[in-house]
């Protein structure tokens, strides 16, 4: 019988089928010995241990489409990240080590700024000029008015999407709007730290439509980029394209070169100073990877 991952929890895995519904599954030993590990949203062949309680074991994972590593998914047809516009402020380096991420893994990112309703227009167009240009679409959303959920509820359909981001954004008050049934905790910001409580502590995929998912997962709050090469990074940032082969060295790397076309249209307001100065911290930390 095959079905997909929906929630692994404590060494259990949730699988859901067209057939029989949901099956409570152990994955079989061969996978800790092969050191695979079963995800949520992997596609898998199961055998029935006990039909009355619906139990059973993963005997095969089938092909997977893509595979995340941060947040742990697989077959996600794109990710929503969320971050909040304000309280928290926006890490923004935080979301670009995530857009980094995501493109490295081929998978498309929408960029959702919630909590629109605590800063002003001026900022919400500072922030938009900011990605205008990254090749992510950019939304903002108010989870506690609903503002926003219909352009959301469009992106997503027909899709397999990842929800991810830092705690604390609104995350899980995202989810419960798009998915009501789901009744996801919602976390408090701590005052003290100003970040979020861990809310959510397992990936799950939730239907919200036809053919429509949404794949809750953790909150994050660092992400290191150590697994490219320093060269590589320059491709994550989809604004520098334009701007290949106009540099004065073959392989300018936009950090220190003179007559570099990226830091022309740098200066010239052409790209966005956050998003630059993001890069190059990146690419310095990358540059001293290789030192160790």
């Amino acid at each position: 019988m095959q079905g997909k991952i929906i929630k692994g929890i404590a060494g259990f895995y949730y699988v859901q089928t067209k057939e029989s519904g949901l099956y409570e599954c152990k994955a079989k030993g061969i996978f800790r010995k092969e050191k695979i590990k079963p995800l949520v949203g992997d596609n898998v062949e199961l055998s029935v241990t006990d039909e009355a309680k619906k139990t059973g074991n993963v005997d095969e994972i089938l092909p997977r489409k893509n595979t995340l590593i941060r947040p742990a998914v697989a077959n996600i047809d794109q990710v929503l990240v969320i971050f909040a516009a304000a309280s928290p402020k926006p890490n923004l380096n935080l979301l670009d080590r995530f857009l980094v991420s995501m493109d490295r893994q081929g998978v498309p990112a929408v960029i959702c700024f919630n909590k629109q309703d605590c800063v002003e227009s001026e900022e919400r167009t500072q922030l938009k000029r900011i990605y205008e240009n990254s090749g992510c679409q950019v939304l903002f959303t108010c989870a506690r008015t609903g503002e926003g959920i219909a352009d959301i509820r469009n992106i997503l359909e027909g899709k397999t999407t990842a929800v991810a981001g830092p705690s604390g954004v609104g995350k899980s008050s995202m989810v419960n709007l798009l998915a009501p049934d789901a009744q996801m905790e919602t976390g408090e910001i701590s005052r003290k730290i100003d970040r979020g409580k861990h809310t959510t502590r397992h990936s799950e995929i939730l239907p919200i439509g036809t053919d429509t998912f949404i794949c809750d997962t953790p909150g994050f709050s660092s992400l290191a980029v150590w697994d490219m090469e320093k060269e590589e990074l320059k491709e994550c940032f989809h604004e520098f394209a334009k701007y290949e082969g106009q540099c004065r060295f073959l392989g300018c790397t936009h950090t220190h070169e003179p007559g570099c076309a990226v830091k022309e249209a740098l200066e010239a307001g052409d790209i966005s100073p956050e998003r630059y100065r993001n890069y190059t911290e990146m690419y310095t930390e990358l540059k001293e990877k290789r030192r160790y």
